[in-house]
């Protein structure tokens, strides 16, 4: 797994949803909640499990992950329910999605480094 991509993926979330927003467009939010569809958690709830499950980093990595999912499902509902200017708040610096998003960065990283990847 190439964790500097993971991290790329996740920070792309906050342009998908942003275009989501501008083409007025409506997403899944039950996948994007679930933190087991993308890469990274198919990774940390499978393959990863095994080797590093019982670092600290990989079980922080593994909460941070669904709470950063379920802000960005949080922001989908928004738009799907036409609520732009809403959705568009939450993707402020400072708000629950910023903070997540940052927080699941840093666990990525946390667990690169603990996990020596």
């Amino acid at each position: 797994m190439d964790l500097q991509e993971a991290i790329r993926a996740h920070s792309d979330w906050k342009t998908k949803l942003r275009g989501a927003i501008a083409a007025k467009s409506t997403l899944d939010v039950d996948t994007i909640a679930r933190d087991d569809c993308c890469l990274l958690g198919k990774w940390l709830h499978g393959e990863s499990r095994p080797m590093f499950g019982p670092l600290s980093s990989h079980i922080i990595c593994v909460t941070k992950h669904a709470a950063f999912h379920k802000e960005a499902a949080k922001i989908a509902s928004n738009i799907n329910a036409k609520r732009y200017t809403d959705a568009e708040k939450m993707l402020e610096i400072g708000g629950a999605y910023a903070s997540a998003s940052n927080e699941v960065v840093f666990a990525i990283g946390a667990l690169k480094r603990e996990a020596k990847l």
